[in-house]
């Protein structure tokens, strides 16, 4: 499984990156892999208040159905539409093309909280 030291990750199979004063999120390498190919990426709202650990959305693929959790909480500021028309992007690409939605946290050290990949990947 490809999971980035630079990346900080939720016991949930979420991964964040800050950009900025934002914070970008999708689902692991091993959450995509585990699920398979995606079919449907269902992404929160833009302007939407999330809490940490709340399911913010979905992921189905032609195996099952995974709630997608917010690692952080915040306000959702940008969703990744190119998955309405390719959810693949997620499978061939989580961590670049497959990343699911931005938030702007409302305490950006909330981040520092979330599992490192060593620790992420002593979970699996």
């Amino acid at each position: 499984m490809n999971h980035p030291a630079t990346l900080k990750y939720a016991s949930t199979h979420e991964w964040v990156k800050i950009e900025g004063d934002l914070v970008v999120t999708g689902i692991s390498d091993h959450a995509q892999d585990a699920l398979g190919d995606l079919v449907y990426v269902e992404v929160p709202a833009v302007g939407s208040e999330v809490t940490a650990e709340q399911a913010v959305g979905v992921v189905e693929s032609v195996k099952t159905a995974s709630d997608i959790h917010a690692p952080i909480s915040g306000v959702v500021v940008e969703i990744n539409t190119a998955l309405e028309d390719d959810p693949d992007f997620v499978n061939d690409d989580p961590y670049g093309k497959g990343w699911i939605y931005k938030i702007k946290a409302h305490n950006l050290a909330d981040v520092e909280k979330l599992l490192d990949h060593a620790a992420y990947e002593a979970g699996l």
